[in-house]
């Protein structure tokens, strides 16, 4: 994985994700980036905000002790607001660099009116970066970029680089949920996953993985999937 640093920010480019900017923002999304953005973002994560990576408590960013759970990569925000408005009780902190994404996903906000909500508008990366050890009580990795290409599996998010720091930042315990509907991303997820050694995968079956679960919300991403006939997989893993 590429390492060389951020001329900008000193920030080591770890590129597993792809573009950071799509088609310019509606005029009612640049009023919610102008508008609600600074007031969702977790502090100490940023380079420019935390140079030296200093351990952050994500508690400091909640007004309660409660559960905190993370989105790696929430694309629209459908399933990141669709869980914090079932969850009350529980923390979420959404990591996405794609800023038509935090656009949107701002807008859901408004909508759904949901307050137990963190939005880190950059690489998840550089938040496990600084999250203390066993904080997180649950992860989610829904439809990442797939980087179909043999040469770029490397930048996969199912890979040593990422989830080591992720393993880190998880409570014995913990969920790890992962969906995908590319095939071979299932493979090399389960291959490197249980590679890490500190997961357990928990499918019993082969229909645990076609089955999405109870609490799950379909993102556009996986309506694309289906109306392109790719068939979405859900993988559970536990943190031992």
């Amino acid at each position: 994985m590429t390492k060389r640093e951020n001329h900008v920010s000193g920030a080591p480019q770890r590129n597993f994700y792809g573009r950071i900017k799509g088609k310019s923002l509606h005029k009612a999304q640049q009023r919610y980036m102008a508008e609600d953005l600074d007031a969702l973002k977790p502090t100490g994560v940023t380079w420019e905000d935390n140079p030296d990576r200093i351990q952050t408590d994500p508690t400091d960013w909640f007004p309660n002790d409660h559960d905190v759970w993370l989105e790696v990569g929430f694309g629209g925000g459908e399933h990141m607001v669709h869980q914090a408005a079932l969850n009350p009780d529980v923390n979420i902190v959404g990591c996405e660099p794609y800023i038509n994404g935090v656009a949107m996903l701002l807008g859901k906000i408004r909508t759904a009116e949901v307050k137990n909500v963190v939005v880190h508008p950059g690489d998840a990366r550089d938040m496990m970066d600084v999250l203390p050890p066993e904080s997180i009580s649950r992860a989610f990795l829904l439809y990442p970029d797939p980087w179909p290409k043999s040469r770029h599996h490397r930048r996969r998010f199912v890979t040593q680089d990422h989830l080591v720091p992720l393993a880190r930042c998880l409570k014995p315990g913990a969920i790890f949920r992962i969906a995908t509907d590319i095939e071979d991303y299932v493979r090399q997820a389960i291959e490197e996953v249980l590679a890490n050694g500190s997961f357990e995968w928990l499918a019993e079956g082969a229909d645990d993985w076609r089955k999405p679960w109870g609490d799950w919300i379909s993102t556009r991403y996986e309506l694309k999937a289906i109306r392109e006939n790719r068939t979405p997989h859900y993988l559970t893993f536990r943190k031992l």
